[in-house]
């Protein structure tokens, strides 16, 4: 029963995402025409205010580092760190949580099985260090070879290590006790939060960002459905083998992906080309002209 809970689990995050991915206008084949009619009338409207186009242009140009997908990810970093912080408060001070994590736990050890459990034991190793790290090297020499840069090893390199030196931190500041009905959990130090959590959501969304590049937007949405399916799916198995609490969990999954759009703002820019349909914008804005009042203005120096 709960390999089952975890695998419908996984899959309604990784689907919830996938089809998240294809309501963007760049995901839906379907509509190019629509697409151009919009772009050009952005980028006519943009075009007679030029401080407005010269922040379209900075905010959506992909050589710049709040690039439209960079800017996501500045969103990605405050929300994640905003539920790391409120969960951090309120495993200390909120019974109501504590007893949904007593009530998770429970379950999970009550309908435990040998089959079940040895199930989710394979999905959890999904996010050990020694997996994730074997999986790193592969990952780094196939886009290597599949799309070379020089920032692809120092972008795995900071996820990963950025990533483990931030959960032992804050394991260390929280130093939450584990759950009690597996013995295995008081071997393994700090609860609070999860760090295979935070390994999987932020290892599995680099390596997505990295093997979506140069892909249709089919694949970069299927790419993304899988890195969450993964990361929640290990995040599920850690409750479910009661080595974790609910809370756990989830903090380790906002703090990894948290981490991983921090890596991104830094290194996206480098590694990848966004916004295609933002070009167009600011082209279209481009062709209409200065404005008489941008004739006028002189050049800010």
């Amino acid at each position: 029963m709960p390999l089952l809970l975890l695998i419908l689990v996984a899959a309604l995050a990784g689907l919830g995402v996938v089809a998240l991915a294809s309501v963007f206008p760049e995901a839906n084949p379907a509509a190019p025409a629509s697409i151009t009619a919009a772009t050009s009338a952005v980028g006519e409207t943009v075009s007679h205010h030029r401080r407005l186009r010269r922040f379209v242009s900075n905010r959506l140009d992909p050589k710049v580092l709040t690039g439209l997908g960079l800017s996501l990810a500045l969103l990605f970093v405050v929300g994640g760190g905003l539920v790391l912080a409120v969960l951090a408060y309120l495993v200390r001070s909120n019974p109501q949580l504590r007893h949904i994590d007593n009530g998770v736990a429970r379950w999970g050890n009550d309908h435990a099985g040998p089959v079940s459990t040895h199930g989710l034991d394979v999905v959890t190793q999904l996010g050990s260090v020694y997996v994730v790290v074997g999986l790193t090297v592969l990952v780094a020499v196939v886009e290597s070879i599949r799309a070379p840069s020089r920032w692809i090893v120092p972008f795995l390199v900071v996820v990963l290590t950025g990533e483990e030196v931030l959960t032992t931190a804050v394991k260390d500041l929280a130093h939450r006790a584990r759950p009690v009905l597996n013995p295995i959990a008081a071997t393994l130090g700090p609860s609070f939060p999860s760090g295979h959590s935070a390994t999987a959501a932020a290892f599995y969304a680099a390596a997505a960002l990295l093997l979506a590049r140069r892909r249709s937007a089919r694949w970069r949405s299927l790419l993304a459905g899988a890195a969450v399916g993964v990361a929640v799916g290990v995040a599920a198995s850690r409750v479910l083998l009661d080595v974790h609490w609910l809370s756990d969990v989830i903090a380790g999954l906002a703090l990894g992906w948290a981490w991983f759009a921090v890596c991104s703002i830094a290194f996206g820019g480098r590694l990848l080309r966004y916004a295609a349909p933002a070009e167009k914008v600011v082209q279209a804005a481009e062709k209409a002209g200065p404005t008489a009042r941008d004739r006028r203005e002189p050049v800010a120096r």
